[in-house]
């Protein structure tokens, strides 16, 4: 009997932090969905009982599905921009030297392990009207004329392009090093039998690596979804939603209605209704995920 409930106990440290940590506070986010929970709530303790009132105002809200449209656009366009240039730079760095595959490695994980809101200031202070770096260059080229005052978070389409690109500067390396670890693993007889067979490069990377490579692409594209889908600090710093709403997305939604509208039962909902789309857009990688994990046993 002790035997068999040694491992419980093992378990035990790691189950209650989750508790703590994940359990509890979905639990207390989704009672506060149902609450009529404002500034009086904070100070008094005491939130009335607020049924679907929030949902409903949530879903009948203009902005609800503009909203809902752009998070899976920019999710998408952020997830697809990283596993090809991540893929692209795995393929590079099984091409290279020791010594500039080393070079390269330690550049990618300075990269990712950059806070994103520190990379965030460096990126908004390159962007900045007057004294940017990128409108001094485009301006010392002295072929666009003076773009020294240009404001790029002031145009949509400039915006929406800046954040992208951020989140997709700083997704690549750990999606990059990742690939290039599974890749690293597979057996060269492969390529050799390949290239007796005049198999092309290109012939040998889907036949052989694409296959061989499949649960991690899949594992890191499940991340990616996850992280892209709530991103916040690279958006909130450097455009706060805008211009126009253009990267208004549901997490900067979630907080302009919490805690800047006070509408803490509205974030809430809308928070829930990410989780849910998140959880069914996922579902369907995890499933396979846990599929191939099954085969492999």
């Amino acid at each position: 009997m002790t035997t068999s409930r040694a491992p419980l106990f093992l378990l035990a440290p790691a189950a209650l932090i989750l508790l703590a940590l994940v359990v509890y506070p979905l639990v207390r986010l989704v009672v506060i969905s149902f609450q009529e929970y404002g500034l009086r709530a904070i100070f008094t303790g005491q939130a009335g009982f607020a049924g679907l009132t929030n949902y409903t105002n949530v879903l009948t809200d203009g902005s609800f599905w503009p909203v809902i449209l752009r998070t899976v656009v920019v999710t998408a366009s952020m997830v697809l921009g990283t596993l090809v240039i991540g893929m692209a730079v795995s393929q590079l760095l099984t091409r290279l030297g020791v010594v500039m595959r080393t070079v390269v490695s330690v550049v990618l994980v300075l990269a990712w392990a950059m806070p994103n809101v520190a990379s965030s200031l460096v990126w908004q202070w390159l962007f900045q009207p007057f004294y940017g770096v990128l409108n001094w260059l485009i301006t010392q080229l002295r072929v666009f004329g003076d773009h020294t005052q240009d404001n790029w978070a002031s145009h949509p389409a400039q915006a929406y392009t800046i954040v992208l690109t951020l989140v997709i500067w700083q997704a690549v390396p750990f999606v990059a090093l990742t690939l290039y670890a599974a890749q690293s693993q597979i057996a060269p007889e492969y390529y050799e039998a390949g290239a007796l067979d005049g198999a092309t490069t290109w012939a040998m990377y889907r036949a052989i690596t694409l296959p061989a490579l499949a649960p991690t692409l899949l594992l890191v594209t499940i991340l990616s979804v996850i992280w892209d889908f709530n991103v916040f600090n690279q958006i909130w710093l450097l455009t706060r939603g805008g211009p126009e709403d253009a990267t208004l997305t549901l997490g900067i939604w979630t907080f302009v209605k919490s805690f800047v509208s006070n509408a803490y039962g509205q974030g809430a909902a809308i928070a829930v209704i990410s989780t849910a789309i998140l959880g069914v857009l996922t579902s369907y990688y995890i499933r396979r995920l846990v599929r191939s994990g099954e085969e492999d046993l």
